[in-house]
């Protein structure tokens, strides 16, 4: 795994601290970001997502809150 440090939150204190980093082998994103609340899970599950689709999160996934600051490090869509 060849990873690519993208960003983490400005101005960060020595911990707490959202980061995210590309994986260069396989174009996915490694994210360190907060957890979401239960609240905010519960919201996305009364969304939802696509007719059908579970809206439980498996015990291998978790849901995370992103900072909006953090989105500039995202990096552009790339077609498939």
């Amino acid at each position: 795994m060849r990873l690519r440090f993208l960003g983490i939150i400005p101005n960060t204190p020595d911990t707490d601290s959202p980061t995210i980093w590309l994986d260069e082998d396989t174009g996915d994103l490694l994210i360190q970001s907060y957890t979401a609340t239960e609240a905010e899970v519960k919201a996305c599950q009364e969304i939802g997502s696509i007719p059908g689709h579970s809206t439980d999160v498996p015990d291998h996934e978790t849901i995370i809150r992103l900072p909006k600051v953090m989105r500039k490090f995202l990096p552009p869509h790339d077609s498939e």
